[in-house]
């Protein structure tokens, strides 16, 4: 796989940095009309992204035009009625925006709202399903990039599974880096998106449904654009073709994407790769002198959160910019309560770069410099 030659590597939980050919992919224009982009590679696309997902028979896919949340108010405007009730489980905001789309959609629903570090229980969710039966699906983030925390989605779909309630869960930063079957999880819609451990771009997400449970939202859409049902009709009705304009570039380039995780050897080797560089990037930082915000227990593999230093003269914006101009870039803190900072190792990235990575800020401690 050839590397990437970007003026600096993104440690983000995506946008991330991508590989050259992965970008070079984009290089090219393609008609929306043509079977070479619609058969050969929106519904290429599709397939891959079920056999991704699970092993079981009865899934299909959508892509949808747009940002990681706008398919995730596709899937919950599309998905529920006027006669059901919502359970979102938020412990940060990707879990706070659902709830946020449910009361923009007035969409009746209830919201189990943790703290950012606190880690949600199947007994919490079993507690609150048990207690009011007007709830019919449960909405949730596998991995919670406010902090880094990865939810126990096996215990809290058995919860919901069991209870016969609709499961929707956001895998936006998860699905591709992370192993999971969500047949196997009882999943009924997932939603990710193009950017994310894959390794495209921005430009489209996609929801991988249970295919009986998506036959019954039509005509339920709240929006035109974001009618979930009416778009994955259309790719069905018309071998891969979108409703409206089709993201081209993006969508050719997740398709080398996702040719290069299989050359990689698929999501368990990905994932490996990503455990490899998290390990490496708390030891590295622990040696440094920093802590980090969660438990060691609650890490993902994904994107980690560091305690900020406490001297007066750290300053985040200082901090950035001097990795920045050494060649890496790391994302502000988001956790309400407490000042951190993060970083991610997904992409296209390596231990070697984690290694480099952590010499790089251990020249770039400029508030330990006492002259």
């Amino acid at each position: 796989m050839e590397k990437t030659t970007n003026q600096y590597l993104l440690l983000t939980p995506g946008p991330l940095t991508t590989t050259a050919t992965v970008r070079a992919a984009m290089l090219q224009d393609w008609c929306t009309w043509d079977d070479d982009y619609n058969q050969d590679i929106v519904e290429v696309i599709r397939a891959e992204l079920v056999k991704l997902a699970t092993k079981h028979q009865g899934y299909t896919s959508v892509l949808m035009q747009g940002s990681g949340s706008a398919s995730v108010e596709a899937t919950i405007g599309s998905v529920m009625t006027d006669d059901d009730k919502l359970l979102v489980v938020s412990n940060g905001t990707y879990g706070e925006r659902m709830g946020e789309i449910a009361q923009y959609l007035k969409i009746d629903h209830h919201v189990i709202r943790l703290a950012e570090t606190e880690y949600p229980t199947a007994t919490q969710i079993a507690d609150i399903l048990d207690a009011d039966n007007t709830i019919t699906h449960v909405a949730m983030v596998h991995c919670e990039t406010t902090t880094g925390m990865l939810n126990p989605i096996a215990a809290i779909c058995d919860v919901v599974k069991t209870r016969n309630k609709i499961m929707i869960l956001d895998a936006m930063s998860s699905f591709g880096g992370i192993p999971l079957d969500i047949g196997e999880l009882g999943i009924d819609f997932m939603i990710s998106s193009a950017n994310k451990c894959i390794q495209g771009v921005p430009g489209f997400a996609f929801v991988i449904a249970k295919q009986s449970q998506l036959e019954l939202c039509e005509g339920r859409a709240r929006s035109l654009a974001l009618d979930l049902y009416a778009q994955w009709q259309c790719m069905q009705q018309h071998q891969g073709k979108w409703r409206f304009t089709s993201p081209t570039h993006t969508v050719r380039a997740f398709y080398q994407a996702i040719i290069e995780l299989k050359q990689e050897g698929g999501v368990n080797v990905r994932h490996q790769r990503y455990l490899t560089n998290q390990y490496l990037l708390v030891s590295g930082m622990q040696n440094l002198g920093f802590r980090c915000l969660l438990s060691e227990d609650l890490h993902s593999p994904i994107i980690t959160s560091f305690l900020s230093p406490t001297h007066p003269r750290y300053d985040f914006k200082l901090f950035y910019n001097e990795l920045k101009n050494k060649g890496f870039v790391i994302y502000p803190g988001k956790v309400s309560n407490a000042d951190c900072f993060r970083i991610g190792n997904i992409g296209d990235v390596y231990p070697d770069d984690i290694n480099r990575l952590i010499a790089v800020i251990k020249t770039s401690m400029y508030w330990r410099d006492e002259n």
